[in-house]
């Protein structure tokens, strides 16, 4: 079993990113939570995917790479023990994603398994670890907002699925991946 801690700025940003993933990972008997840094909301996701949600007490636009933020996110990263993180893409528009992804890296500095997924407002993103979520799509367009984002988020499941081989997928990029043989099953 493994440990897995998914870290957005706001409340959305994680279920369009990698839910579905989540969703996967909560099947497979992973324990999941889910660190949102800036405002409130999250909960019908945790909910759905049944998981931990932490709030990181930031306010929306004032996340940075302080030593403060860093902590916050260390602390829920060693607090739950976690062995898999998730962060959005460090190549993003906005100030706020940009921030999170890296103080993530900075607290998850001795983490051996962190991926980064992309976003509405990722600029550059190169993965090359997919998962497939076909059995979780509809959950995670159960999660989206409006049509529209519902739409988008199937047509990239679609397109990511088609480069992946696989129906439906989600895609990342390591900033580093530790496959332990010794220990899966």
């Amino acid at each position: 079993m493994r440990s897995v801690l998914a870290v957005g700025a706001l409340a959305g940003s994680v279920e369009a990113g990698c839910a579905g993933t989540l969703a996967a990972h909560r099947a497979a008997g992973d324990s999941v939570t889910l660190l949102v840094l800036a405002g409130d909301g999250g909960e019908d996701a945790a909910r759905a995917l049944d998981c931990l949600l932490v709030h990181g007490g930031s306010a929306p636009g004032a996340i940075g790479t302080d030593p403060v933020t860093i902590a916050a996110i260390e602390n829920v990263l060693t607090g739950v023990e976690a062995d898999v993180i998730y962060a959005p893409a460090p190549d993003d528009a906005l100030p706020d994603l940009r921030a999170t992804a890296a103080a993530t890296l900075s607290a998850a500095r001795h983490g051996c398994r962190v991926l980064h997924y992309a976003g509405a407002s990722t600029l550059r993103f190169e993965p090359s670890v997919f998962v497939d979520v076909t059995a979780y799509l509809e959950l995670k367009l159960s999660l989206a907002e409006g049509a529209e984002e519902r739409e988008i988020a199937a047509a990239s499941a679609r397109h990511l699925g088609a480069r992946a081989r696989v129906r439906y997928a989600e895609a990342f990029a390591p900033t580093r991946f530790v496959w332990d043989l010794t220990k899966e099953t």
